[in-house]
Order: structure tokens, then C-alpha cells, then sequence
């Protein structure tokens, strides 16, 4: 089980840019939701990000919503994902981010949702219905569990929300490309490079950026803008479920490569 927090993680990497993949838990099956995660880590992802099905995923896009359905079809629990993601645990050191629903969480009650995750090893937590004025319960609680409540900051955040936001945050940054949904055309605007060197100018803790973001152009883009971390979703889901009948998950593993290779040579 890894032992590395998130911001050893990024402590580790110097000045190299992060890759955080994401896929969605149980889609097209827990096995090859299994085997994905020991691919990602493989082949050179440094945190990995999983999402749990949800019935009604506001901020994912069709793609990532199609995922989340097609495993909530097949009747997937919390339970069943999480002692999937223990069996991982003993193969792999990527640090294991959830990405959930503020819902789910308070129906299990926060502390029994944590002490699931944190017994199946994982290390951070995205909640991206979760507003600021509502984070101080998780907030401790994460703390007490070890657990980095990662928080999302967008085009749109106020300056006094900014500051509230850096101030409280675990772990890492989420800085969202767009307004929209995942999965949406990756659109830099000068907003975002202005967001980027004033986070980054009023806090140590590291920066990532998603959402959108599938092509190496893309990748490109981000990093010469200096931000720590490149998270991508859709591209990955995508990927997975077009190489489920594969012997190995070739395709998803050559993707995996390739889009590690783009982050490395641009640099």
C-alpha cells in the first residue's frame, strides 16, 4: 500500500509537471477498473484520480456521465469499489485520489466514508459539489484521517474567494480550465494564465489544471504556463472503453504512454 501522500508526491517530482489521470470506477467492469489502475501506474501516472458512479454527476460531461451509468447498471457499491481499490493498493505507490459527490458522503456519514477510504489506502478527496461555506466538517475530519481535501478554484472564483480557498487547501490546487462541464473543448483564456501566476505568486501548495484537456497541444499549453499538475478525464474513459475487449488493455496502455511521453517532452 503507498505510503505517499500527495504532497510528497509533488514534492518528489521537483519541477517536473504531474500527470493525473482519471477513470471512473466499474466502467466497463471492476476487473478492468482493476487492471486500468495498474496500467496508470505503470506506465508513469503520478496521482490517479477515481471517480464513484453517481446518479446525477453535475459536473461530469456526457463521456464521463455514460461511464458513471454504465456502472451503476451493473448494481456497483462504495463497498465493492473500495475493496477493489485495497487489492490495488498492494501493487502499486500512486497515490489514490476519490472523486465523489457531497451526497454519498453524507449518507454514509463522514466519518464511516472516511474511515472506508482511508482503510482501502487512499490518500486525497475531490468533492466538486461541496461549497466553501460547508467544508469545515470534512475539512477536519480529512485532517484526522490523513486524508487531502482537495479544493477547486475556476475562471469565475472571487479574489476574496480565492484567498479563503488557498487558505484551507490540502495536498493540491484544482484550478478548472472552464466554466462548463468535463470533456468540453480545451479553450485557454488569458483569465486562466492571470488565475495561474496569482495562485501561484500567493501560495506554495501545488497547482493542477483540468478539465478539457486531451490532446498534447493541449498538454503543451498548460505547462508552459508552469502549473504542477495536468489532470484528464474524459480522454482516459474514453480510451479505457474502446480497449475493454483487448488482451491487456493494449490500446488504453499505448495511450497512457503516449500522453506520459507528451508531458516529458514538453518540460
Amino acid at each position: 500500500m503507498s505510503l505517499i501522500s500527495i504532497s510528497d508526491t509533488f514534492a518528489n517530482l521537483e519541477s517536473q509537471c504531474a500527470l493525473i489521470p482519471f477513470i471512473t470506477a466499474g466502467d466497463p467492469n471492476l476487473d478492468i477498473t482493476k487492471q486500468a489502475l495498474k496500467i496508470l501506474a505503470r506506465e508513469g501516472a503520478d496521482i490517479i484520480e477515481i471517480g464513484i458512479p453517481y446518479s446525477d454527476p453535475l459536473a461530469d460531461g456526457p463521456t464521463i456521465q455514460e461511464a458513471s451509468f454504465r456502472a451503476l447498471k451493473q448494481g456497483i457499491t462504495l463497498d465493492q469499489i473500495l475493496l477493489m481499490i485495497s487489492e490495488v493498493n498492494q501493487d502499486i505507490d500512486t497515490p489514490l485520489v476519490i472523486f465523489t459527490y457531497y451526497n454519498l458522503i453524507v449518507n454514509q456519514g463522514v466519518e464511516q466514508f472516511l474511515t472506508k477510504i482511508t482503510n482501502a489506502g487512499c490518500k486525497g478527496l475531490l468533492v466538486p459539489d461541496l461549497p466553501l461555506e460547508e467544508t469545515e466538517l470534512l475539512e477536519a475530519a480529512c485532517q484526522e484521517y490523513q486524508i487531502d481535501l482537495i479544493l477547486l478554484l475556476s475562471p469565475n472564483t472571487s479574489e476574496n474567494r480565492l484567498k479563503q480557498i488557498i487558505q484551507k487547501s490540502q495536498g493540491c490546487l484544482y484550478l478548472v480550465s472552464s466554466t462548463g462541464v468535463t470533456g468540453m473543448k480545451f479553450d485557454p483564456k488569458e483569465r486562466i494564465q492571470y488565475l495561474i501566476q496569482k495562485i501561484k505568486a500567493s501560495t506554495s501548495v501545488p497547482l493542477v489544471i483540468g478539465f478539457g484537456i486531451s490532446t498534447r497541444e493541449d498538454i503543451q499549453a498548460v505547462q508552459s504556463w508552469g502549473v504542477d499538475g495536468i489532470v484528464m478525464g474524459t480522454a482516459f474513459v474514453k480510451e479505457l472503453m474502446k480497449s475493454a475487449q483487448e488482451p491487456q488493455l493494449q490500446s488504453f496502455t499505448n495511450y497512457c504512454r503516449y500522453i506520459k511521453e507528451s508531458l516529458v517532452l514538453s518540460s
